[in-house]
């Protein structure tokens, strides 16, 4: 069964933070070869939840 949803019900619920691809690695200090795996899988823009769910960054290990 499908209902009517009025639009004030949807205000404010279905916006999301677009990044450049660019900026999203540089805040995150992702090597450029990540940036260019992240800019052929998603393009220049995207969501920061398909940013942070497909961004890998080698771990950083502690020197003892």
């Amino acid at each position: 069964m499908t209902s009517h949803a009025a639009l004030t019900d949807l205000a404010g619920n279905g916006i999301k933070k677009l990044w450049s691809v660019s900026d999203f690695a540089k805040r995150y200090r992702l090597d450029g070869e990540e940036e260019a795996r992240l800019v052929s899988l998603l393009g220049r823009f995207a969501t920061e939840q398909d940013l942070l769910i497909n961004a890998s960054r080698a771990p950083r290990y502690r020197q003892t």
